[in-house]
């Protein structure tokens, strides 16, 4: 950047992209566990993976963002995924070759990948 005229086109760009203020209700909700544990097991490259790909695909109906322990620490790296008037998914021992899937799949077509899902490994 070198011109004020670079700085004001950034930041508008940047202002048309958030959804501060707005009605954000219909947003899919990615949400990584990143306690300790999570971190340990690897989940800074499955957050990574996911903000590139939603940002890949402009994807404007889907956040990602962080949170501690989710409480399931033998399935880190966990991610859940949260919907309006749906249940809540969580995607446990995810990998950086998972996350395209999980995009692929749930976020852009609205398929859970249920091999992924806690409920899947806990049987």
């Amino acid at each position: 950047m070198k011109t004020l005229e670079e700085l004001n086109a950034m930041r508008e760009k940047a202002k048309a992209d958030m959804t501060v203020g707005e009605d954000n209700t219909d947003l899919i909700r990615v949400v990584v566990g990143m306690a300790t544990c999570g971190i340990a097991a690897g989940a800074r490259p499955i957050l990574n993976g996911f903000l590139d790909e939603v940002a890949r695909r402009k994807l404007k109906n889907v956040t990602v963002c962080q949170t501690g322990c989710i409480g399931m620490c033998q399935y880190e790296p966990i991610v859940e995924v949260i919907e309006k008037d749906k249940e809540k998914v969580t995607y446990v021992r995810m990998t950086p070759d998972k996350v395209a899937r999980v995009v692929s799949d749930h976020l852009v077509n609205g398929n859970i990948v249920t091999e992924f899902t806690v409920g899947a490994i806990a049987k």
